[in-house]
């Protein structure tokens, strides 16, 4: 995510740095990555991208060419929220110019970021942010793209920020309830056993008489 701060960088020719990310209802992130100019000269193959070994095996980075633009795509996936925040470390450049956070406090999970675009120039910059959640977003001052998809287009020459919110169960509250329910279950199945049992036991006329054999 970070890699869109490689704009501070890029001062010549035009900027393409897209990302779009997906959040799944068990808080794991999966995404594509673009950054990309223009060449501006034979062989330039554009702004490259290294994984660090914290996100090794989460993250892969390949060629991207596409409408004239080169440079350097990565795809990620089954990343948490902490893994997230480490996402700077695909460029060196990147490091504190664009800072992103997924935090959950209870069943609310808060989007927020800042982008530094300040020395990016504004003519054929394209810098866009996309995010999907796993349910209806409350708050964001970004454009809604319907109920679960917020993006945000980000202007060279500014300083941006990124803020959403979205409500949805705790995936570790929900294994444990799905735990405590089945608990539950087998524990009035047990209390229903031994509670049937102490009843014909109280009662001498529920019990199955035993077949006597006539002496001959």
């Amino acid at each position: 995510m970070t890699v869109l701060a490689l704009a501070a960088v890029l001062l010549s020719g035009c900027l393409r740095a897209q990302v779009s990310m997906g959040v799944s209802s068990d808080d794991r992130v999966s995404g594509r990555i673009v950054v990309a100019v223009i060449p501006t000269a034979e062989g330039d193959t554009g702004p490259g991208l290294d994984v660090p070994d914290s996100l090794a095996g989460k993250i892969r980075v390949q060629p991207y060419s596409s409408d004239g633009y080169v440079g350097s795509e990565a795809l990620f996936s089954d990343l948490t929220f902490g893994d997230v925040q480490q996402l700077g470390g695909l460029s060196d450049q990147a490091d504190g110019l664009f800072q992103l956070s997924l935090v959950r406090s209870g069943d609310l999970v808060a989007l927020s970021g800042q982008v530094d675009l300040g020395t990016v120039p504004a003519d054929g910059s394209d810098v866009q942010f996309t995010i999907a959640f796993p349910a209806r977003v409350t708050t964001t001052n970004g454009a809604r793209e319907g109920d679960n998809v917020v993006s945000w287009a980000l202007p060279a020459g500014e300083r941006s920020t990124l803020r959403a919110e979205v409500r949805y169960s705790d995936p570790n509250t929900r294994s444990f309830a799905g735990w405590a329910g089945i608990v539950f279950g087998v524990t009035v199945g047990v209390a229903a056993i031994v509670g049937g049992m102490a009843y014909v036991s109280r009662n001498p006329s529920l019990r199955t008489p035993r077949r006597r054999n006539d002496a001959r």
